[in-house]
């Protein structure tokens, strides 16, 4: 069976991977979830002219240097000031204040000299300082957060300030993680002869979660068919749009992720990709469930997660970005031609002054060992047949998250 490239295994992956149905949640649970309407202001920011300064609102024509003036009342936020500003009067004002009607200027308080219930300025007013106009934030009506974006610390705030107590929102996908093999024992226990700890699904749940999925442990399954298939059961009756498999994906005896997930209706896309780590990876479909079969070593899951997962929880999520962003940078040492498949190594990073970056693949490439990838900042990207490339020359990467 010839391999699939990456470019053709990702487009199979996200084909027809419509957002998620929307539900609307309160502010406060809205952090990270993805719009899935337009939000337009309900209000004008700010809805009249505000002080931006402690000082006092005056007619500009009034406020000459040395001019004296009477104060006739006090505005502070909340308080307006209702009569009108006339000639030689003034209105103490504190920042957030509604500007007075007749007041075009407002004198900030140190360039007063106060004497009673007059002032005399000492710097010379002008028409519109230190005064916020209507609506110079935001209008009624303007669409300030677009449909498929992911809501910041920062949007959350907008959003509370044109006045929604709530908005609608992608549902958050699900996804649902399950380990196979007889070797793996969870993390504090004391593995036996050929044993070892399992630590794949950790990386998977916290990578999903990151961009913004529910996650469910499945737990570790045998290696028979039955114990996968009832794992594959439980991930379906749990409502998944995603079941990620660990193990078993390869040729072995005791590789049966293919030949259970077959048995349960599992429609496989592909199976085997011209890609290094994770060449035996597959992908298929149980009605609306979306399943992708990841290898077992550590590094190939994780690289296959981050290549594949994410943007496919992106689309469900309705993100307005789902691919990754490619980056340049230098090679920090040489490298020999690569063979027919995409290599995806794990890389350091280093920043020069000028900020150019300097990719330095990892001297040990083995997709077993999780301490380079736990050290590794970016993945460089080599195509297949890539000719042999000098320390210096161009790059191509993907960081990894932080």
């Amino acid at each position: 069976m010839a391999l699939m490239p990456v470019a053709d295994a990702l487009s199979a992956i996200l084909a027809g991977a419509e957002p998620l149905p929307e539900e609307m949640v309160a502010l406060d649970s809205a952090y990270h979830r993805t719009l899935a309407r337009d939000v337009a202001a309900l209000r004008t920011q700010p809805p009249q002219a505000m002080s931006a300064m402690d000082g006092y609102a005056v007619r500009a024509v009034d406020a000459d240097l040395s001019a004296r003036l009477k104060v006739i009342g006090e505005v502070a936020a909340g308080r307006p000031f209702e009569r009108t500003v006339g000639a030689g009067e003034a209105v103490r004002i504190f920042t957030g204040g509604v500007i007075p009607d007749g007041a075009d200027a407002v004198i900030i308080q140190e360039d007063t000299r106060v004497d009673g219930d007059h002032i005399t300025i000492t710097e010379t007013a002008v028409t519109g300082r230190h005064i916020r106009p209507p609506g110079v934030d935001f209008r009624e009506g303007d669409v300030l957060l677009a449909a498929g974006s992911r809501l910041s610390d920062r949007a959350l705030s907008l959003a509370a300030a044109m006045n929604y107590p709530e908005l609608a929102v992608r549902r958050r996908p699900r996804v649902a993680v399950l380990a196979t093999g007889d070797e793996l024992v969870m993390p504090g226990s004391k593995p036996g002869p050929g044993q070892i700890v399992y630590s794949n699904g950790y990386a998977l749940r916290a990578l999903a979660r990151a961009e913004g999925a529910e996650t469910i442990d499945l737990g570790i399954a045998a290696d028979t068919v039955a114990a996968t298939t009832a794992g594959i059961r439980r991930a379906r009756d749990a409502g998944a749009d995603v079941l990620i498999t660990t193990g078993g994906a390869s040729v072995g005896d005791h590789d049966l992720v293919k030949q259970s997930l077959e048995a349960e209706g599992v429609t496989m896309a592909f199976w085997r990709i011209a890609m290094r780590p994770g060449k035996p990876m597959m992908h298929g479909r149980l009605g609306a469930m979306r399943v992708i079969g990841l290898p077992g070593n550590p590094v190939s899951s994780y690289v296959c997660a981050y290549l594949f997962l994410v943007p496919l929880i992106r689309a469900l999520s309705g993100r307005k970005v789902i691919h990754h962003v490619r980056a340049r940078a230098l090679l920090g040492r040489d490298l020999a031609a690569n063979d027919q498949r995409e290599d995806y190594l794990r890389a350091r990073l280093e920043a020069r002054a000028d900020g150019t970056l300097i990719a330095t693949p990892v001297l040990k490439q083995d997709s077993s060992l999780l301490g380079n990838l736990a050290a590794a900042q970016a993945l460089l990207v080599r195509p297949p047949f890539a000719p042999a490339a000098a320390s210096g020359a161009e790059c191509e990467i993907l960081t990894m998250p932080e």
